[in-house]
């Protein structure tokens, strides 16, 4: 059987720039900084006490209160994404096709809050007190599952965790079941609300994060010299992937080509990349493989770009060693620089940039950049937008335990 195209007709993302596609993506190419104080919850005693947290986020605009009091805070961003994708597609589900259509969205931590806040509770009350809604508040495949209830979408509910190359995982998954025809349209991504007192402990433990607190909007800032670790992020990026043939049918606007997906596992070490980035290389390497592209059919690329010291610089390499001479010509950039990493949904919210940035033939910036780092040496496209051909573009993203995931989309 020869493989279908798969197209995106629809978009959703929730950031710490934008409640919406469009005020996030305007936000992005005006190079706005999301980063300030934490408000979820008193980390002023945290070695890092900033994150990306998303503003004026009101799921009863999506979804009834009384459903959304259910669910923690990283399943509303998912739901609420995922209906504004699938509004934005124009897609109606009906009885005759509703088999066809199917969800897959992840998240690398799932219902931490909720967990947290739980637990708490059973410490100071008891179990009788716990609710009968914890499990499902918590439990990362319940975004694909309420879309599916809430749309009667009755084709694959899967969902999937890979740390920080879930949302990426997710799509070129989700992808597949189209290219195969296991369905017509999937709606695809990552979410993750992450800002609590554990997590924020955990990583800061780890030497992961920034320690900027005193300048929170030059905090994240890939590839520069003075960085000093991510900064946590939270939001959800979802798309709508759907045969081309269907999407032509119907007549619905496409953004881009799903083109190329590829994988691989570092087998280095939990949180540090493999040496010269040979993993990240790889993972590109089989995503062109996958498309059936050359490296110099590339013109930019979404990078995963943390603005830790190890993690930018084994792209920097990884790129090298995958683009060869090509490197040098390619425009890269990080969305991290304004949202920061938002772990699962990092790969969600930065494919839904790069379909655009090809729709729109317009790269975001990496802001903060004004030092650049010698062993990070190639077009960062730094602090002020770029009009550019964007034929197609790639998008990483790469998670603990030496997971690789890449994107390519491309014009249609």
């Amino acid at each position: 059987m020869s493989k279908r195209r798969v197209v995106i007709t629809g978009l959703g993302a929730f950031t710490p720039v934008g409640v919406g596609v469009q005020s996030s993506w305007t936000a992005m190419v005006d190079g706005m900084p999301g980063i300030d104080k934490i408000t979820q919850f008193d980390a002023s005693e945290f070695p890092c006490s900033i994150a990306g947290e998303v503003h004026g986020f009101e799921p009863g605009k999506y979804m009834p209160e009384k459903d959304a009091r259910k669910m923690d805070r990283f399943m509303q961003l998912g739901i609420c994404a995922g209906v504004e994708a699938l509004q934005d597609s124009g897609l109606e589900v009906t009885d005759q096709n509703a088999e066809r259509i199917g969800a897959y969205i992840g998240s690398g931590i799932g219902g931490i809050n909720t967990i947290e806040q739980t637990t708490s509770l059973y410490h100071e009350k008891g179990y009788r007190r716990i609710s009968p809604f914890y499990i499902p508040m918590t439990i990362t495949n319940m975004i694909s599952g309420h879309l599916s209830i809430m749309h009667n979408l009755k084709g694959p509910n899967l969902s999937m965790v890979t740390a920080c190359s879930t949302g990426t995982h997710a799509i070129g998954e989700a992808g597949r079941l189209v290219e195969y025809g296991d369905a017509d349209v999937m709606i695809a991504g990552g979410s993750e609300a992450p800002i609590s007192p554990t997590a924020l402990a955990g990583f800061g433990s780890a030497r992961a994060l920034t320690r900027r607190n005193d300048d929170p909007r030059t905090a994240s800032r890939p590839w520069d010299s003075g960085r000093d670790g991510f900064v946590m992020g939270e939001g959800a990026g979802i798309v709508v992937l759907e045969e081309y043939e269907h999407a032509k049918k119907r007549d619905a606007r496409i953004y881009a080509e799903l083109s190329g997906f590829g994988m691989s596992g570092d087998a280095h070490h939990m949180t540090s990349p493999s040496p010269g980035g040979e993993g990240a290389a790889r993972c590109m390497n089989n995503a062109m493989h996958n498309a059936g592209m050359n490296p110099d059919e590339i013109d930019y690329i979404n990078a995963h770009g943390t603005s830790t010291p190890l993690g930018d610089v084994a792209e920097t390499m990884a790129l090298k060693l995958s683009f060869g001479d090509h490197a040098s010509k390619l425009a890269v950039s990080s969305n991290k620089s304004m949202i920061g990493h938002l772990l699962g949904a990092a790969g969600g919210v930065e494919a839904v940039a790069t379909v655009l940035s090809i729709y729109h033939q317009t790269i975001p910036p990496t802001i903060n950049l004004h030092d650049q780092d010698p062993e990070c040496d190639l077009d960062y496209v730094p602090n002020e937008a770029r009009e550019a051909h964007i034929g197609s573009a790639l998008s990483n993203s790469f998670g603990f335990g030496g997971t690789n995931g890449t994107l390519i989309f491309s014009r249609v």
